[in-house]
């Protein structure tokens, strides 16, 4: 029966390119993999790993020098690695960070077909790589789930138990609710976060527009509030679904997030105690930005507010800077096949 419902599924969930965005070549002398269209560099490894569930999925890890943390990049949905390396570059360099993002079975050149199940197996392929091959520890890495990446992001958190953080952009609360709001869930409903979310026991970031046309923001607000570890949320007025890469607040305020959660840290190992979200009394900051106000690397967040508050906040608030023309986005990728399918 799972096999059924995991099949029913993925016709309705999963959209890979088609043909996928790059070629995957393989050195015999050096023994090494190469993807002709990404530059070739001494700080990009190109992988093939093979999961648990026996597909061969490919993946990228890119080394930051000055790096604090390692962030494991789960993609959204009608995307891969050729399309989504730019982005994985600059969120590298701007965040300080180590970055491994991966195809999921059937994505890009990547083996198997797509379904919920592999893509549990795929994540995990990948968090093994990291863990052994490159000797990251569990509480260095921040699981960061896009859209239909929420959904092995999510299951994967549930079962680390000291992960240093987790950030979902445009997360689901199940895929059957993306389409129907269901109030409790089915048996053939696949990624069930709503159910696993408070399995998470680490600081979760929670990112979403508020125009998204295919997963209603309600979504984001719903998981935040099922959350055991609360972090400001960053609902991004007038941001859809696909673009929220290009709004400034976007990568001020996972600059925030990423420098909070790294003094928290250091703080559990006994060195000095930071400003927290959780300590702070300071008002919560306003998702609007500007380039002239740049966000402070080791700014801590303001104190999560209860919901009322948000919810009138969000309200009152107005739009957020315009979005910037960068190439951190994947909303050229889904435009098309947004016109044809639930793309999410």
């Amino acid at each position: 029966m799972g096999g059924v419902t995991s099949s029913i599924a993925a016709k309705f969930a999963f959209f890979p390119p088609s043909p996928p965005s790059y070629t995957l070549n393989y050195d015999i002398e050096q023994k090494r993999y190469s993807i002709p269209e990404i530059p070739p560099t001494s700080h990009v490894d190109i992988l093939k790993l093979q999961t648990r569930r026996g597909q061969d999925i490919v993946a990228v890890y890119i080394k930051n020098p000055k790096a604090t943390a390692t962030l494991l990049y789960s993609h959204g949905n009608a995307a891969d690695l050729g399309q989504m390396f730019e982005l994985f570059a600059e969120l590298s360099r701007h965040l300080r960070v180590n970055l491994m993002g991966y195809d999921y079975s059937g994505y890009g050149q990547s083996t198997g077909k797509p379904s919920e199940q592999n893509t549990y197996a795929d994540v995990e392929a990948a968090y093994k790589c990291l863990t052994e091959q490159y000797g990251v520890r569990e509480e260095e890495i921040i699981l960061y789930g896009q859209s239909v990446g929420s959904g092995p992001t999510v299951d994967l958190a549930s079962r680390l138990p000291n992960l240093r953080a987790v950030v979902l952009h445009s997360p689901i609360l199940s895929g059957l609710r993306v389409l129907y709001p269901v109030k409790r869930s089915l048996w053939f409903d696949i990624y069930k976060n709503i159910d696993k979310i408070d399995l998470v026991n680490c600081p979760v970031l929670i990112i979403h527009g508020t125009a998204d046309e295919i997963v209603d923001y309600t979504h984001g607000k719903q998981l935040w509030e099922l959350c055991k570890e609360k972090y400001d949320p960053l609902w991004i007025s007038g941001g859809g679904h696909s673009n929220l890469e290009l709004y400034p607040a976007y990568i001020k305020h996972l600059k925030k997030f990423v420098s909070s959660v790294s003094k928290t840290k250091v703080a559990k190992n006994g060195l000095n105690k930071p400003t927290s979200s959780s300590d702070s009394q300071s008002k919560p900051p306003d998702v609007r930005s500007s380039e002239k106000d740049p966000v402070a690397a080791d700014n801590p967040v303001a104190p999560v507010q209860p919901r009322n508050s948000l919810d009138s906040q969000l309200e009152k608030s107005k739009p957020v800077d315009p979005p910037e023309n960068s190439r951190m986005s994947t909303d050229d990728a889904d435009r098309q096949r947004r016109k044809k399918y639930l793309v999410w």
